[in-house]
């Protein structure tokens, strides 16, 4: 495929994959905790059966989400003199996802700094006591957590190629992978972020780029100008550039850390 031939689909797949494993730790230790609440045979089952529908309740909601990023006529211009747009169902979802992102990233960091087991807590109270009630509850829990996700995926290919279908393509492929990674290393993943909870804040915090790059991208598609300054697009390069940079000071820092810690 043509796609694939695109060394900017390769990065954007290759990180789109990495954001949405980090990010979806926290969906790991929930899936757990609910999992963990049924008798031990059946624990397995339902954390995998979980993850799969949380696969296939991901790619529905791509689908949808995707759907309304391509409704890129405008039904509504706004000219009042020192602002003008025109106003789309792709704009509207860029410009509330990227709030959203905002919002999400920002609370969540300020939640996992100040009260890092709250939301762990309020779970463990809830009481499962079959296998259909856990998986509904993992349902649940996975569509709240979805929601970022999505929305990141579209931050990352949203423009990477001008064929609508690609960029789907795109985010199913990591969807899948990232899950797939998931179900095989769900222990090792989280014993590693246990370990290094920097690299949880740190995907949050490429949220807040994700979700400011969103409201740009809006703002740019919908033709806004401020006092007759065009509003123009973000390269995705400089995303791309600013997520490597930070991970790989942050692997340097947690290489001086385990080198230090070996000294003692």
């Amino acid at each position: 495929m043509e796609l694939f031939l695109n060394p900017d689909a390769w990065i954007a797949l290759l990180t789109l994959t990495f954001l949405e494993i980090v990010l979806g730790i926290d969906n790991i230790v929930f899936i757990s905790i609910a999992a963990n609440k049924l008798p031990e045979h059946q624990r397995a089952k339902a954390t995998n059966i979980g993850l799969v529908l949380a696969m296939v309740q991901r790619i529905a909601l791509l689908f949808a989400v995707s759907f309304l990023v391509s409704l890129k006529e405008p039904f509504m211009h706004i000219d009042w003199g020192w602002f003008k747009s025109g106003i789309s169902g792709q704009t509207i979802i860029l410009f509330l996802g990227g709030l959203f992102l905002l919002y999400k990233s920002t609370s969540e960091i300020h939640e996992k700094v100040e009260m890092p087991e709250h939301s762990e807590e309020s779970l463990r109270s809830k009481k499962i006591s079959t296998l259909s009630s856990a998986i509904v509850q993992i349902i649940l829990i996975d569509f709240i957590f979805s929601i970022d996700s999505i929305l990141t995926a579209i931050g990352m290919t949203n423009g990477i190629t001008p064929n609508h279908n690609d960029a789907l393509i795109l985010m199913i492929i990591a969807v899948v992978i990232s899950i797939i990674v998931m179900m095989i290393f769900a222990n090792p993943i989280r014993k590693f972020i246990h370990e290094n909870p920097s690299m949880q804040i740190l995907g949050l915090a490429f949220l807040i780029l994700i979700g400011f790059m969103l409201i740009t991208e809006a703002a740019h598609l919908s033709h806004t100008s401020v006092f007759g300054n065009v509003v123009g697009a973000i390269p995705k390069g400089y995303l791309y550039f600013a997520i490597a940079f930070s991970l790989f000071i942050e692997f340097l820092n947690m290489r001086m850390k385990k080198k230090a810690s070996l000294k003692k």
